[in-house]
């Protein structure tokens, strides 16, 4: 994890879309160790108490469960629950900008899918 951040919201939630951002894209799946409160905020160079907070809400939201004496994992289930919110999310709050977006500058599906991977 790197420990580039910005002002538009608490350290701990951009913490926490780190985090998220590993699980889905498959850096780490569900019974997989994350890394140690103590090493990430060594490596981020960040509060501990920040990182325990961001790893509460993950647990709190049934992500991540403590081990006692090994650490935090994912949690059984975690994945699925995780896309299926994160789906929600992006439909409720991303896409309806990012279709005003689309029809804004008379973008096609054919325009989109093209340029779609970056080229």
């Amino acid at each position: 994890m790197d420990g580039v951040w910005n002002d538009s919201q608490p350290i701990y939630q951009q913490l926490r879309e780190k985090v998220v951002g590993m699980m889905l894209d498959g850096a780490v799946g569900e019974g997989d160790p994350v890394p140690s409160v103590r090493q990430v905020a060594a490596d981020c160079q960040i509060n501990p108490l920040t990182v325990m907070k961001a790893y509460q809400q993950l647990s709190d939201e049934g992500l991540l469960e403590k081990r006692r004496g090994l650490g935090m994992f994912v949690a059984s289930g975690a994945l699925e629950r995780l896309a299926q919110s994160e789906r929600q999310k992006f439909l409720t709050e991303q896409w309806p900008e990012t279709l005003r977006t689309i029809r804004r500058l008379g973008l096609s599906v054919d325009d989109l899918l093209r340029n779609g991977d970056g080229q």
